[in-house]
């Protein structure tokens, strides 16, 4: 389960480091490999997957009809957009130049453990996204269930 925020530098041949609290978990759990592909709701992140969720999400996503636009551009996105990274001897990963250029990631970003995934945000838009507050018009029953 990953969890929290954690402010990243991206050095100039596109590495960053995993924080070491999920250095070992990656190692263990996932063999040392993450895959990253593009959030496809949200501009300027990035999803870092387990290689064993990612092989449930990658099969989810493929068997999707291919006659609906939305299902192809969702396939585009995450399975045609994904790409293997391993974590070197000093736990770092390099993402590939097209993924940050394309999500705007350069030298500051944001890891966020989301649960059963990473999402690396550019500084600046997990900044606008933070600032966003919920008004009463986005509450869905479910938020409303929930004891904050």
């Amino acid at each position: 389960m990953f969890q929290g925020e954690t402010a990243i530098t991206i050095d100039d041949k596109g590495r960053l480091a995993v924080p070491t609290a999920y250095r070992d978990v990656v190692a263990r759990e996932c063999d040392n490999r993450l895959v990253v592909t593009y959030n496809p709701f949200e501009s300027g992140s990035l999803y870092l997957y387990p290689l064993s969720i990612w092989e449930r999400v990658r099969d989810q996503v493929n068997k999707l009809p291919k006659a609906k636009k939305v299902n192809r551009n969702m396939q585009l996105k995450l399975v045609g957009a994904a790409a293997f990274v391993e974590l070197d001897g000093n736990g770092r990963i390099t993402l590939p130049g097209s993924h940050r250029a394309a999500v705007g990631i350069e030298k500051k970003a944001v890891l966020l453990g989301m649960g059963d995934k990473f999402e690396l945000w550019s500084e600046q838009a997990h900044h606008a996204q933070i600032r966003q507050t919920i008004t009463d018009d986005d509450l869905s029953d479910e938020l409303l269930d929930l004891q904050l």
